[in-house]
Parts: C-alpha cells; sequence; structure tokens
C-alpha cells in the first residue's frame, strides 16, 4: 500500500511537470502527439477525429501511428505502470522541419515551453500548500517553548515571541528556524536573534553553548501523553542500568508523574545539578527502582521551538502563506544542493525514489492512528518538497534536464544561431548517461540506509 501511494504521488507530481510543457507546447503550435500519464503499455487511449471522439484499449504503438484519423492530432493515453508520464512532441529531439515542430518555433516560444514544466512543479506545489493551510494552518514562527536553563531562556526570549531574524536571515514560518540552523550550523559564537513582542521589535543575543547532564532516553513532553519512555540511548546512564524503550516513569525522587508535561516539570527541578536521581520504572505491571547518576553533556542550541498553525484570517493570508512555503522549499533545496557541492552535506544523505517509499510508508504508518485527515494532509506536505524539489532539480544547468535545454535555448539567443542539434544531442545523451548512474547511486544509498 505504501509503495502504492509513493507511486501515484510521484506519478501526479511528474504528470503536472509534463502539463506544463503540454500547455505550452499547444499554445505555440507545437505538435503534442501524444500525452500520457504512467509507463509501460497502454491501458486506454482517447483522441479527437476530425468528427468525433475514438477510443481505443490497449493500442499499440503501430495502430497509433497507421491510423489515419489519429495522424495528426494528440492521443491521450493512460498506460498500465503508475510511473510518472511523458509528453511527446513534434521534432523535440530530432530534425524535423514541418511548421508544427519544436525546433521550428522562435527562441522564447521554446524557452516557454522548456520552462514551464519546472514552473508547473511549483504551481502545482502551491496548490497543495492552499489545501494544507486552510486546513491546518499557517506555521508562524511563535516561539512556543523556551527549555528551561538553556540559552534562549538566559537571553531573555519569552514563549509568545515572534521570531522574525536570525542572524539577519528573514524567518517566515516555524521551520525555518530549525533549518537555518541545519544549513548553518551553531559555531559557538553568538547569535543574533530578532523578536516581536506586543507589535514591538527587540533584538536578543544568544550564546549557544550549553552544558547539562543526560540520562539517554526520550519520551513526549504533552500533557495527553503517558510518561512511556520512547527512545533508550545506547551507552548512556539509563541503558546501563537496564532501562528499556516502552518502560514507564512512574516517579522522579518521589514525586508522582502521570504524564509528559508533569515528567518534564519534575526533570527540570532535579536534573540541572548532575546529583544522583531515584526514578521508580514501571515494566509488565511491575515497578522497581533506580538510582542514577547523569553523564555531562556539552553541545550547541538556541534552546527554543517555534511553530504556528494558527487558521489564517482570510484567504489573502492562506494564498500569502501558501507562497511562502513554496518559496521555504525551494530555497531549502538551493541551499541543500550548494551544502552538497560544497561538502558540507555528504552524498550519502542523498536519496532517490527507494528513499521516498520508504519516507511515505514511515509518515503513512506514524500519522494513521490520527485518522485519514491527517494521512492526506501527510501526503500533501511529501508532495510539495517532492515537486518544488523536482522544479528545482530540473532548472539546474545539466545535460538532459530542463535547465541544460535552457542553456542550449540562450546560447542560441546569444549568438543569433542554434548549436549543432546533433552536439546538442551528444551532449544531452551524455548527461543521461551520467543521471543514470547518479540514479544506481542514490538508489543503492537509500537501500544501505534501510537496511541498517
Amino acid at each position: 500500500m505504501n509503495i502504492i501511494v509513493a507511486l501515484l504521488i510521484f506519478t501526479v507530481i511528474v504528470v503536472a511537470h509534463e502539463l506544463g510543457h503540454f500547455l505550452l507546447a499547444k499554445k505555440n503550435g507545437v505538435g503534442v502527439p501524444e500525452f500520457s500519464v504512467g509507463m509501460g503499455p497502454r491501458i486506454i487511449t482517447v483522441a479527437k477525429a476530425e468528427k468525433r471522439w475514438i477510443v481505443k484499449f490497449f493500442c499499440s504503438q503501430k495502430l497509433m501511428e497507421e491510423n489515419e484519423d489519429w495522424k495528426d492530432v494528440t492521443k491521450y493515453s493512460w498506460k498500465l505502470l503508475p510511473i510518472g508520464g511523458s509528453c511527446a512532441m513534434v521534432g523535440e529531439d530530432e530534425e524535423n522541419d514541418s511548421p508544427d515542430s519544436f525546433n521550428s518555433k522562435g527562441v522564447w516560444a521554446r524557452f516557454s515551453i522548456v520552462a514551464a514544466g519546472p514552473v508547473f512543479n511549483f504551481v502545482f506545489a502551491f496548490i497543495c500548500s492552499i489545501i494544507i493551510i486552510a486546513n491546518s494552518g499557517i506555521d508562524y514562527p511563535l516561539v512556543q517553548s523556551v527549555y528551561s536553563g538553556q540559552p534562549a531562556q538566559s537571553a531573555g526570549i519569552e514563549t509568545g515571541d515572534m521570531v522574525k531574524k536570525i542572524n539577519g536571515h528573514k524567518i517566515s514560518i516555524g521551520r525555518e528556524v530549525e533549518t537555518y540552523v541545519q544549513l548553518h550550523p551553531l559555531t559557538g559564537e553568538e547569535v543574533e536573534v530578532v523578536l516581536e513582542r506586543d507589535g514591538k521589535e527587540k533584538t536578543v543575543s544568544i550564546n549557544p553553548n550549553y552544558k547539562t547532564y543526560l540520562f539517554g532516553f526520550s519520551y513526549t513532553a504533552n500533557k495527553t501523553d503517558s510518561t512511556k519512555l520512547s527512545a533508550i540511548t545506547e551507552g548512556k546512564p539509563f541503558e546501563k542500568a537496564g532501562i528499556k524503550a516502552g518502560d514507564k516513569i512512574v516517579r522522579v525522587n518521589g514525586t508522582e508523574v502521570s504524564n509528559g508535561e508533569e515528567l518534564k516539570n519534575v526533570m527540570e527541578e532535579n536534573s540541572s545539578d548532575g546529583k544522583e536521581i531515584l526514578f521508580a520504572i514501571e515494566r509488565d505491571g511491575e515497578v522497581k527502582e533506580y538510582k542514577i547518576t547523569p553523564e555531562p553533556y556539552e553541545t550547541k542550541t538556541l534552546g527554543f521551538y517555534a511553530a504556528g498553525n494558527v487558521k489564517g484570517e482570510n484567504a489573502f493570508q492562506v494564498l500569502k502563506y501558501s507562497l511562502v512555503e513554496v518559496k521555504y522549499w525551494i530555497e531549502t533545496t538551493v541551499a541543500s544542493l550548494g551544502q552538497l557541492i560544497t561538502g558540507k552535506i555528504s552524498t550519502k544523505e542523498l536519496s532517490g525514489p527507494v528513499g521516498i517509499v520508504d519516507t511515505v510508508g514511515t509518515v503513512i504508518d506514524q500519522s494513521s492512528s490520527y485518522g485519514m485527515g491527517v494521512v492526506v494532509l501527510n501526503m500533501l506536505i511529501m508532495s510539495v518538497l517532492l515537486s518544488a524539489n523536482l522544479g528545482v532539480m530540473n532548472l539546474l544547468p545539466l545535460p538532459a534536464l530542463d535547465g541544460g535545454r535552457l542553456v542550449f535555448i540562450l546560447i542560441e539567443a546569444v549568438r543569433g544561431k542554434p548549436v549543432s542539434r546533433d552536439k546538442e544531442g551528444y551532449v544531452h545523451f551524455a548527461g543521461f548517461i551520467l543521471l543514470m548512474l547518479l540514479m544506481v547511486f542514490v538508489m543503492y544509498n537509500d537501500i544501505v540506509r534501510i537496511l541498517h
């Protein structure tokens, strides 16, 4: 089921991309012999002949080419495998002197046709974002939590503050705070944060160097969640004591705790000085007590969490923040590519179709308990991410990609004549081979990551 959902998402995104090429090709008078959804054998093919619509089931390529009624019309096909789609244009990859061929059109007509694919990916991401934000709200960068004893608290940041900038970088949505730190790792130098509080801007400096003590366990710090431990860190005090994920903390230094929020509060009161703490742990209905001393730990952190999910007051806000959402994913993709090129991100972090299927499956499994509505919204979020990524990747000036084709068209615009079609074809073919090798490498990465 997870594989089918992932394939459907991927197919819709690719079809949106090809639809961009298709519509601009039609607008500029380029012939489109076939527009198809999916790959492999055709299940159903529809075409409008001179006087009527013709429908064929399991239409072969030979039948399609020999059918006189279909000779100069666009055929619309639904193919067997739900993997992507295609828009075949007359004379796109070959010499063709017919007036409706791709290469017979002007420079800017061809530029618009090629660019329309990535642009439609961004349009599709925008439409998905509207649905997401209209239902789940706007992710305003509102400070929801200031962690006790951590740098943000020392700097004077308070719950309810609106984050406007970090080190001069504009923050529009909550996730940008975490993304900024991921793309600009904290070095220990002070971080300048511009906040809005009670309608006034305030600038604070955060010293990100933080020293604390760790027991090595994770839990959900919400009032609605139990005190069950979600994970135990290998080699840390809790693991050494024999405590396991799934165990439940019922008392800390004699104080009863019944939910995640109570556990969070009592841990903040007792764990800041590194002294031994008495935990009462329940497993299979039996409660045992453990005396555990935490280990010292040093890290760099801002020490606050910002997020919104506030319903938009009007349609304009929804549209505005839908654009912001798409802009966020485009900028994040570009910044990640920059870090990949500079070596700040390892090539092992690259992910392809196998990794996407695995991620989609994980998201479905984690959100299914909250209802189908949440699953659908999460799949739309995945669609925004993937569609924006596909748009950016296709605009890269690399052979075989739309960006590579745009480069040749721009060279033609400057020179006043096109580069030899044969030479351009060789370049794109070489680029295609390299892309296939990259896909093999990425697929290997995905499989190794999943197995580990």
